[in-house]
């Protein structure tokens, strides 16, 4: 007779109190975790996030309360979990799960890591520290009424990267409004600031310098001084942008001022935030305005929407369509609001001149009218619901992998609408690891198409390997017999060769390098494919994959949406098909690969193909991706203008 202790076999309850289990991020998903956790029976628990309680977090995120707004998340969330279970052990730790102190070693000492991150370079990374450390990971996401959980084992199932991701949708709210590092981020940035200041305004869209960043951990009330405005109107300390905006009349010139001068100074006094990354530089209308060149104020050649035009040219733009906006909301009446639409001229032209003025800001190249647009879009808000089944679901899976029963976990997708089956939770059969994915395989090896004339070692650090491989510190050499050292991790060693050509080291069609992230216990071959013939804006391809290019097409919303785990405020992590560094919090991004059509009505589209997940919704995962027989019948909608960024929570 089985002997149960609740609803636990008395074998599995004594497991749960002697064995150490990782909590990856303490936002949405990880509270309701959090609290699971020590309710089902676990004992020791060590959970790591590095971000701070924001007020818009409140709604979510359970755990916290409004006394802890500015408090580290990991540490919170353990005192309140220690509530519902005073005899559990709790570690916190207020740090990025990337931080080099957590090593391979250091996930050998847990039976089971459970991730709820928002960014996919943090869910990366855990995926191959799991995978060297032979540790079962459990991936979760959310996105409004949908939801993914995986369980991922070295060697049994598919790992988190084993299939080509979409782009990434969503990004950490201190990354748009403090640091900035793509395009994409400063673009999600002007869409917020569009809402501020016309729109619906929204807590979780707040563009002004965050005070709370955990990555600044400065005294606000000391460096406040520092940072100085150019007219009192523009001041930092505003109650509202909006009410500030109509005290001034809508003045463009104000209005510039404050947000690419004042805030921008403001955000310089932020010292630890310029340690390592370039520090942006303010812009002032009026010195600009002295500066400018006359023939910067003519356009140039090429079609209106591909021109990507200077600096001026952007403020001019700017002020123009703030002018614009102004008369509209004047036409609407008092207390009207504008709905920002992407089809909309001034809307479109105000985001455009937001975006690049802010890219400039923070030495990126500007983009054009078409490519900004191509990359805006939606933003789905979390649902705390989802959170908490998706949480639910997390542990159920964990007790099998503890039980000894990992050969019953399944991939669970949670629909917005019921299946064909009047099902809204799909279990799906775990898929086994991919033959060539280049970071599980046996020998990882990938073949890169690229120009060596004009590939940098830089370009190569940066975009291919850390963004696109999600490597961490890579060391590079060349396969040339004498073991030619490109790329090392060590700082200053080889930064000499940051702006040199490939092709000025012998590196050729058909060279291979070897690059190895020592952190990551993780080695890869890559293939040089030299071509002179890439499409415009395209810097690399990764053969047998899309080309890699800013912004690549997203298909129709209806048909194929992100996933991501409920917790950051703002357009989190995680990114075009570039995985940014970013704060781990804990939104995922998920893909499924389930039977087409169920909750959408499309039948048919999974013919041929194994019966799976039953909503066409879901466009990203932890593990899995549609097949290529299951999403053809999107893929045609790819090239049609709805690319939309979807901003989760």
């Amino acid at each position: 007779m089985v002997h149960l202790v609740g609803s636990l076999r008395k074998e599995l309850v004594d497991s749960l109190s002697t064995c150490k289990v990782l909590v990856v991020g303490a936002g949405g998903i990880g509270c309701e975790l959090l609290k699971n956790l020590v309710l089902t029976g676990f004992k020791n628990i060590e959970v790591i996030d590095l971000d701070t309680i924001d007020v818009s977090n409140l709604n979510r995120q359970f755990l916290f309360q409004k006394k802890h707004v500015g408090k580290s998340k990991a540490q919170v969330a353990k005192d309140s979990a220690l509530q519902f279970c005073p005899t559990a052990n709790i570690t916190a730790y207020h740090d990025s799960v990337m931080n080099p102190d957590y090593n391979v070693e250091f996930f050998r000492k847990f039976m089971l890591v459970m991730n709820a991150l928002d960014n996919r370079a943090a869910r990366n990374h855990v995926n191959r520290m799991c995978l060297a450390a032979d540790i079962p990971l459990i991936e979760s996401g959310t996105a409004g009424y949908l939801g993914q959980v995986a369980v991922i084992k070295k060697g049994m199932t598919e790992c988190y990267e084993c299939q080509p991701k979409p782009t990434q949708k969503t990004f950490p709210g201190c990354t748009i409004r403090n640091t900035p590092s793509e395009p994409i981020h400063c673009i999600v940035w002007a869409k917020y600031l569009f809402n501020q200041l016309f729109g619906e305004e929204d807590a979780d869209q707040e563009v002004s310098p965050d005070t709370a960043d955990p990555e600044a951990a400065w005294n606000p009330e000391e460096t406040a001084a520092r940072a100085t405005a150019s007219e009192k109107d523009g001041d930092i300390k505003r109650v509202s942008t909006k009410e500030w905006a109509r005290s001034t009349g809508y003045d463009a010139v104000k209005l510039f001022n404050k947000l690419f001068k004042d805030d921008i100074m403001y955000l310089l006094t932020m010292d630890k935030l310029w340690k390592k990354r370039k520090a942006p530089t303010p812009l002032d209308w009026q010195q600009l305005e002295d500066s400018v060149c006359p023939e910067e104020q003519t356009a140039g050649s090429g079609l209106k929407d591909q021109q990507v035009l200077g600096v001026w040219g952007y403020c001019q733009l700017f002020r123009h369509s703030v002018e614009t906006l102004r008369s509209q909301l004047q036409e609407k009446g008092e207390g009207a609001e504008l709905v920002w639409d992407k089809d909309d001229t001034p809307a479109m032209d105000f985001v455009t001149a937001a975006a690049n003025l802010r890219m400039h800001i923070f030495s990126m190249n500007m983009k054009s009218r078409f490519d900004v647009k191509s990359m805006a879009g939606n933003i789905i808000p979390a649902s705390p619901t989802t959170n908490a089944i998706i949480a639910g679901l997390i542990v159920l899976e964990g007790l099998k992998i503890l039980s000894g029963e990992l050969e019953s976990c399944r991939t669970i997708f949670l629909n917005k609408c019921p299946s064909l089956r009047k099902k809204l939770l799909v279990p799906c059969i775990l898929d086994p690891p991919r033959p060539n994915c280049y970071v599980c395989a046996s020998k990882p090896e990938v073949t890169v198409k690229l120009d060596v004339h004009k590939t940098t070692v830089l370009s190569l650090q940066d975009r291919i390997l850390k963004e696109r491989f999600g490597m961490v510190a890579p060391d590079v050499q060349i396969e040339d017999g004498k073991g030619t050292i490109l790329i090392s991790s060590e700082e200053g060693e080889t930064e000499a060769n940051n702006n040199k050509f490939l092709a000025d080291f012998g590196i050729r069609n058909g060279s291979r390098l070897q690059s190895d992230d020592f952190l990551q216990d993780y080695t890869l071959l890559i293939n040089v494919l030299h071509t002179e013939e890439l499409e415009r804006d395209v810097e690399f391809e990764v053969v047998g994959e899309a080309p890699d290019k800013a912004p690549p097409p997203q298909a129709k919303q209806e048909e194929v949406n992100s996933i991501t785990n409920g917790n950051k405020d703002s357009a989190q992590p995680s990114t075009s098909s570039k995985a940014s560094a970013n704060d781990d919090d804990d939104i995922m991004i998920v893909d499924s690969d389930e039977e087409e059509g169920a909750s959408s009505g499309s039948a048919g589209a999974s013919s041929g193909v194994k019966r799976k997940h039953s909503d066409t919704e879901t466009g990203e995962t932890s593990s899995k991706r549609p097949r290529t027989g299951i999403s053809s019948a999107t893929e045609t909608t790819a090239d049609e203008d709805d690319d939309d960024i979807i901003a989760l929570d």
